[in-house]
């Protein structure tokens, strides 16, 4: 695949796409559709955030990393509050994402 933006470069904004389609086609237990869709929207948010930020510079770049790590810190709550197969994989990749986008900043 051609790589034209900053962003596709980047190995964690791969991951993070990763993590947002992952969370859009796992299965969420019932009565859980309301922490699906938040960690759906925070999921997004972090490759969103990357691919904006690798864009921007000085303080809107440190701005939107910062929003990346926080949306990934929120899509790695919402696995702590269910017991989802895979779960725990995603958490720890969300924490790569996150220290990753730290060097970034």
């Amino acid at each position: 695949m051609d790589r034209y933006f900053p962003h596709e470069k980047l190995t964690c904004y791969q991951l993070a796409v990763t993590v947002s389609r992952w969370f859009r086609h796992t299965d969420f237990p019932a009565g859980s559709a309301d922490l699906k869709d938040q960690g759906k929207r925070a999921a997004a948010g972090v490759a969103l955030a990357i691919a904006e930020g690798s864009r921007s510079q000085g303080g809107n770049r440190k701005k939107h990393f910062r929003y990346a790590e926080a949306s990934a810190a929120e899509a790695c709550a919402v696995l702590d509050l269910l017991e989802l197969p895979e779960g725990r994989e995603r958490q720890q990749e969300l924490r790569r994402i996150a220290a990753m986008v730290r060097g970034l900043r």
